[in-house]
């Protein structure tokens, strides 16, 4: 197990050193760059000032020792400053990745907790109403735009009942833990139903395969109670292929849920990446799409460690 996971953190460490120099290059080579903005605003600077200011910034030295020069930076726990804020790259990485967290391990959970419980019940009966209800409730997760279905729930529990707040993470002046909580209550619902309704068909396929498997008609034949082969016999089995979608489905949202951010004006990573990208932040947005790669990375490496755990006829070599 020690030598498997010194290899797999290898391996990690090793992709992530070539989408850094992957995203560098490409965001290198987009069009403009903070400089251009920059004389944007002062068209009266002379062209040895904009050469002077280019040596500055490193924009005169060839891509490849611009990216090395990073690198020994980054190494260093300096990501540089972002244009758009004016502040240190970190400064603004860290709340955007706080509020990220929050919001996408809470709609994860609630998404994964209610995928299960619905996933068994319809698989335990295929065809049924329960199945088909369920069914329904799915593809219409599945298949409803998150935007409208944010519309919606904003329309209906901020505007109609006042229940729960339209948008942002605080209420002006407040700021305590339940009223952060009435905050997060759309999104999260919102991010777990537009989540929830994959889930739920890849618990279902799987517990059916299982259900008729050997061990299963086994243990029913020894006696056991329905609910001690639903969920010891079958549903641990039925775990390991669903575990690596949802592992996978985790890394995505981590990166940010763009669209959920938006509608709720949500500060987080995937409302940074999107405006540092447009706005030319090259150092933001480098940082936040390499930490959402770390991220994938690391689901997945945590999906692999699972399978030892869920089955122990696999070992990790």
């Amino acid at each position: 197990m020690t030598s498997y996971l010194g290899r797999r953190v290898l391996q990690s460490l090793l992709v992530l050193l070539v989408m850094s120099f992957v995203i560098y290059g490409l965001i290198g080579l987009m069009p403009g760059d903070p400089l251009d903005i920059m004389l944007a605003s002062t068209p009266g600077l002379t062209p040895q000032a904009v050469a002077r200011l280019r040596a500055i910034y490193g924009l005169d030295q060839p891509l490849v020792l611009r990216y090395w020069h990073w690198l020994i930076a980054a190494l260093h726990g300096n990501l540089g400053y972002s244009r758009l804020h004016s502040v240190p790259v970190m400064a603004v990485l860290l709340p955007a990745l706080w509020q990220t967290t929050k919001l996408m391990t809470a709609s994860f959970v609630v998404s994964v907790a209610g995928a299960f419980g619905l996933g068994i019940v319809a698989a335990r009966r295929p065809g049924g109403v329960a199945d088909g209800l369920i069914g329904l409730l799915a593809f219409g997760g599945m298949s409803v735009p998150v935007f409208w279905l944010a519309l919606m729930m904003i329309l209906v529990f901020a505007v109609q009942l006042h229940w729960l707040p339209a948008s942002g993470i605080s209420t002006v002046g407040e700021g305590g833990l339940l009223d952060v909580l009435r905050h997060l209550v759309l999104p999260v619902v919102t991010l777990s139903l537009a989540t929830m309704g994959g889930f739920i068909r890849y618990v279902r396929a799987s517990m059916i395969e299982t259900l008729r498997m050997d061990h299963v008609r086994t243990a029913r034949a020894k006696g056991a109670s329905e609910r001690r082969v639903v969920l010891v016999h079958a549903f641990r089995n039925a775990l390991i292929p669903v575990v690596t979608i949802m592992a996978l489905s985790f890394g995505t949202l981590f990166n940010g849920a763009l669209i959920t951010e938006t509608m709720y004006a949500q500060p987080g990573m995937g409302k940074m990446i999107y405006d540092a990208i447009q706005g030319n932040d090259f150092n933001l947005a480098l940082s936040g799409l390499l930490f959402a790669t770390m991220v994938t990375l690391l689901s997945n490496l945590v999906a692999d460690l699972a399978y030892g755990w869920l089955d122990p006829r696999i070992a990790l070599k």
